[in-house]
């Protein structure tokens, strides 16, 4: 669903642009909050996995693709103001390496993409665990039903801005329908994939999913060769499987496959807002990317003429500078809420020590 230059006029771009910009900025205040030592590399990690994961076009329809939007994922595995922060993170580095997704329109990307997505996933997250016991299980059933609900969220939010500020002139109406209607079907992709994401994270390090705080398990006895609900013991918090460097190691791992290999065979069909603005018209004032001659544009490494070794190249390259700028970002949060932690003692010395422990 990344929206280039020329589909939403100059005013309503800048006043996303405007929005983005304020979302961003309330993230960082309210990332140093859900961020810590053992989280903030795994945020880098999430980023870099969203970048890959949306290499992988998935057929959805005749014609016409679907891919990953990440919003939902995100925000259950790091936080909502930690996944605002992962997805722009990841669009930003599209837009201006990969050429993809407008930079006029990076304002309307992360809002549609970012904010919109992150904010009804996770407020219908948030409501289905509070009514769900707290399982693995519910868990991964609420990430499915708020990844699925989120993609045509943010199909309706492009349409209502086009509605406000699109340049070419359109039935809105019939736009809805097909944006809507199409990004259902991709929403189910979203579903399975964030749900199967969420699972395996959960299933090795619950502590460090943050839609899963508080996760429990009830002990269990052998009866009979049976496993039954210990009488009168009070539940556990799951206990973690592998540790966090095995499981960043194994998280990149993925992401470098997916990117660099994976997604040779992903879907070469135009995704759903390409179809729908083909079908549709909304395409006829699109305006060439500015970097469209970046040497990683369009997903391909310039020079290098074997399709296969060129997509691999750089959907690698764009994991590592992803993973990189990510992680940067995280741990400078990270560091600020350290920073504010730890204020100077009365005698001059710092309080640093504290603030480490209180982590």
């Amino acid at each position: 669903m990344h929206v280039p230059d020329g589909f939403i006029n100059a005013p309503t771009s800048a006043a996303t642009g405007v929005i983005a910009a304020g979302a961003v900025a309330v993230s960082l205040r309210g990332a140093r909050r859900e961020l810590d030592e053992r989280t903030a590399p795994l945020a880098g990690l999430v980023a870099a996995f969203i970048f890959a994961v949306q290499m992988l076009n998935f057929p959805v329809a005749a014609g016409t693709s679907g891919h990953l939007l990440g919003g939902a994922l995100a925000a259950i595995l790091v936080g909502p103001y930690t996944g605002v922060l992962c997805v722009s993170v990841v669009l930003l580095m599209q837009g201006i390496l990969f050429a993809d997704g407008g930079l006029t329109a990076l304002g309307v990307n992360i809002t549609n993409m970012g904010i919109v997505t992150v904010v009804v996933a996770y407020a219908l997250f948030r409501g289905l665990v509070k009514v769900l016991p707290r399982t693995r299980r519910s868990v991964t059933a609420a990430s499915f039903v708020a990844a699925l609900v989120s993609v045509p969220a943010a199909a309706l939010a492009f349409t209502l801005m086009y509605a406000v500020g699109g340049t070419t002139d359109v039935s809105i109406g019939k736009v809805a329908t097909a944006m809507v209607g199409v990004h259902v079907l991709i929403g189910i992709g979203e579903a399975v994939i964030t749900a199967l994401t969420v699972g395996a994270v959960i299933a090795v390090r619950p502590d460090l999913v943050h839609g899963a705080r508080g996760l429990e398990q009830k002990l269990k006895l052998r009866v009979n060769g049976e496993l039954v609900d210990a009488p009168g013991a009070e539940p556990a918090p799951v206990a973690a499987r592998t540790s966090r460097r095995t499981l960043w190691i194994t998280g990149l791992a993925t992401s470098l496959v997916l990117a660099g290999f994976v997604s040779f065979y992903a879907s070469a069909d135009p995704d759903g807002l390409e179809k729908v603005a083909s079908d549709h018209g909304i395409d006829k004032q699109a305006e060439e990317h500015a970097v469209a001659d970046s040497p990683l544009a369009d997903y391909g490494v310039k020079d290098v003429d074997d399709a296969r070794l060129s997509g691999g190249l750089a959907g690698v390259i764009g994991v590592g500078v992803t993973v990189a700028a990510g992680t940067g970002v995280f741990w400078a949060v990270r560091r600020r809420r350290t920073a504010d932690a730890s204020p100077t003692a009365v005698d001059g010395s710092s309080a640093e020590r504290p603030a480490r422990e209180n982590v």
